[in-house]
Formats: structure tokens, sequence, C-alpha cells
């Protein structure tokens, strides 16, 4: 009996000063709860995070099949958001700047960025990768509007009348044809000094007039003295016959 309340008197001990090692173990000091304060209030800080909001709408649609299908992307997928059934949405994101895109498989929507200040001041401007020190303010809440479809393919050419008849050979052809029934009727031909106008000019284009035929400069080259030969031969007196 001795020995076993000598044994669970030492292992009472052993318990007690167990519990006494471990309180003054999980108690922290001064330095540690201190230190514990200011790690909690940077991280309150650090975790404080702002709601951006909008609504999307399609105007040249009248159903709602592509809400489901539309997402709110903020820096490439950094951040996601998904829209309510009347196209509203709302993405929880800290303090920063972030550009916003409205994805869809078949629309187009113009890109947004958002700055949020430490303070929740929110200002939404227009994405302009081009030129980004253009600064071009946009209402907030935002408001997203669909600019067209999405086009994926080109579509076809299709052949036109209008092609045919103003190609450059059909031009060629026709416009001189043209010209020349038309410019007749709109002068007055039977005005005097239109008419003599009109010799005038065609008497300079027309050279012809001013040169000489080509026979005669052949004749007068190379005919040399036959015309006056004949003549002087003609002009000799018949000899007398004896």
């Amino acid at each position: 009996m001795r020995a076993i309340s000598g044994t669970l008197l030492t292992a009472l001990v052993i318990f007690g000063l167990s519990v006494l090692l471990g309180a003054e173990t999980a108690a922290p000091g001064p330095t540690e709860s201190a230190a514990a304060e200011d790690d909690g209030g940077s991280s309150g800080v650090a975790s404080q995070r702002f709601m951006v909001e909008g609504k999307v709408s399609i105007p040249f649609t009248a159903d709602q099949e592509w809400v489901p299908a539309t997402r709110v992307v903020l820096d490439g997928g950094q951040y996601l958001g998904f829209l309510r059934s009347d196209g509203s949405f709302a993405v929880s994101v800290p303090s920063g700047s972030y550009a916003i895109d409205v994805s869809h498989p078949f629309y187009l929507f113009d890109s947004v960025r958002v700055d949020i200040t430490s303070k929740g001041k929110i200002r939404a401007r227009r994405l302009n990768n081009i030129q980004p020190s253009l600064v071009l303010t946009v209402n907030y809440p935002l408001k997203v509007k669909a600019k067209g479809r999405a086009s994926y393919f080109q579509q076809r050419e299709q052949w036109r009348i209008t092609d045919f008849l103003f190609s450059p050979m059909i031009l060629t052809m026709f416009l001189p044809f043209v010209l020349l029934m038309i410019l007749p009727k709109l002068i007055n031909t039977q005005d005097p000094e239109t008419q003599r106008e009109m010799q005038q000019t065609m008497g300079i284009l027309n050279p012809k007039q001013s040169l000489p035929e080509l026979s005669e400069v052949f004749t007068k080259l190379f005919g040399g003295g036959g015309g006056n030969a004949k003549k002087v031969v003609k002009n000799k007196p018949a000899k007398k016959r004896s």
C-alpha cells in the first residue's frame, strides 16, 4: 500500500509540474502581445476590400440568354465576376488599379480601368492602350454596353454590277464614246463664231494642209528636167525635107 501511494504521489507531482510549465509557455510576454497586435492591425488594413460594381447591357437584343455566358474579367483573370439576372455585377477586390473586360463569345465590349485608393475612392476611365496618358472618365457604377457582334470570319465578296461598270477597262472603252455623243449637243454648232473657232481648231490639228504631198516631193527630187525637156522639144521647129 505504501508503494502504491508513493507512486500516485509522484505521478501527481509530475502532472502538476507539467501543467505549470505549459501555462508559462503558452502565456505571451508583453513584447509578444504588442507584436501580435501590430500584425493584426496591418493585416486588417491589407485585407480591406472594396466592391467594383456595374451593369452590362446589350441594346440590340431582347432576350437574356447572353447573361449566363458573360464574364467580368479583372486584370486578365486575376479576379472574375458573374452577372446577375438583371445584368449587374459586383466584384470584391483590394485597393489598386484594375483593367476590367467584359467577355462574351458573340459580343464585343469596351474595356474600362478602375482606380481604387486605400480610402475607398473609386475612379473609372476608358482603357486606352495606345495612349495611356489620355484620361477619359466614365460614370461609376459602371454601365458597359455592347458595341457590336464579334466577327470571327471575313465576309465573302459578292459580285455587283457597279464593280463591272466602274472597272478600268469599261471606263476606257465607253467614256470617250459618251463624251463624243454628249459634247456636240452641249455646243451650239449653228453659231458663226463657234463654227469659225472649230475650223481654226481643225486647221491646227490637221497638219497636212501646210505640208506638201509625198508624191510631189518625190517628183521634184527624182524627176530632174524631164518636164522642161519635153517642152523644149515641142518648141523646136520641124526640119524641112529636101
